[in-house]
């Protein structure tokens, strides 16, 4: 391309040098630029934020405008286009980058580049020389090394934020199922007898037993077995409302926390589980059981509920009942 400009006489070809350097760093700064912009926001286009993230954005990007304009917008003096003012861009790349993510920082810098092309190429700004093409050659480098250090820092605070994630969910989650562990059921329960002494709404616990699973582990191996009780947590996750937790209670046997339901409903509930992995179209056939109690007509502490529960279950099969203790 420089070639033909030159040959056509639209360039000197004593600026070849100059012209393909600043050819050159502006397609790759483009690319490091508008790239990740665009791939970016194709793969995830859905904002997900709460009213306070809203807020936070809105100020952000108020903000970066703000300083990019003055910055690059013709307002300062040409006498402080010596002072180093460009790098009061930083704290705003810096806050989108630890507040937000990877997206959003590549669409700050986006936006920055634009506005700081426009100003130099019209003579304003830090940037701005006697010679337009040194001019873009000192922005297109500045906003090269900014857009690299912005997106890097904005992935490692991602990476970090999801590794934190991962470790408070193996805290709170069954490592086989995925559901919550003993430590979130009761945390769970703790909470809904607290809402009840607020609001008096009573709330259901089912107590599942998977019928067999010693059978199976025997017979097919415990992976089989494993997968058994992957299956019965599919059908509570299947089955379970958001306000619902539903947990692994130990060994063969779940637990799920249904507020605000009455008997009918939660027998309604324990019915359609059943029911669904009986005719789940895997093998081996496996079977649940199923004890309920109500809080607080059953008991009003975890220990009572859970009793109350553990020994409808043991009614339901039909075998001499065995003692109830809570995991330590």
């Amino acid at each position: 391309m420089i070639v033909t400009l030159a040959a056509a006489g639209f360039a000197s070809w004593a600026a070849f040098g100059p012209i393909w350097c600043t050819w050159w760093l502006g397609d790759a700064v483009g690319a490091v630029i508008v790239t990740p912009v665009l791939l970016l926001w194709w793969e995830n286009p859905k904002l997900k934020w709460n009213q306070r993230q809203w807020i936070e954005a809105g100020a952000l990007c108020l903000g970066l405008n703000a300083i990019s304009l003055i910055l690059f917008g013709g307002f300062f003096h040409a006498e402080l286009k010596n002072y180093p003012l460009e790098y009061l861009c930083i704290p705003f790349l810096i806050w989108v980058g630890f507040r937000f993510g990877v997206r959003e920082a590549a669409t700050a810098v986006c936006v920055l580049a634009g506005i700081a092309a426009w100003g130099t190429m019209h003579g304003y700004g830090a940037f701005a020389r006697e010679s337009l093409n040194t001019s873009l050659l000192l922005m297109q480098a500045f906003m090269g090394i900014i857009a690299i250090t912005t997106l890097a820092l904005a992935a490692e605070v991602t990476e970090h934020r999801r590794a934190e994630e991962r470790v408070r969910n193996l805290a709170v989650s069954d490592p086989l199922t995925g559901l919550a562990n003993y430590r979130q059921l009761v945390e769970a329960l703790e909470t809904e007898i607290k809402r009840y002494g607020r609001n008096e709404r009573q709330f259901m616990v089912l107590l599942l037993d998977l019928d067999g699973l010693k059978k199976i582990n025997d017979a097919m191996g415990h992976l089989v077995g494993s997968r058994a009780l992957c299956r019965l947590a599919d059908m509570l996750r299947l089955y379970s409302r958001e306000m619902d937790t539903a947990a692994r209670y130990g060994g063969d046997e779940f637990v799920l926390i249904l507020p605000e339901t009455d008997l009918e409903a939660a027998r309604l509930v324990a019915q359609r589980i059943a029911k669904r992995l009986a005719e789940d179209g895997e093998e081996p056939k496996i079977s649940v059981s199923i004890g309920m109690a109500v809080y607080p007509e059953d008991g009003d502490t975890i220990h009572e509920i859970l009793g109350a529960a553990d020994r409808d279950l043991y009614r339901e099969k039909g075998v001499p009942k065995k003692r109830f203790l809570l995991p330590s």
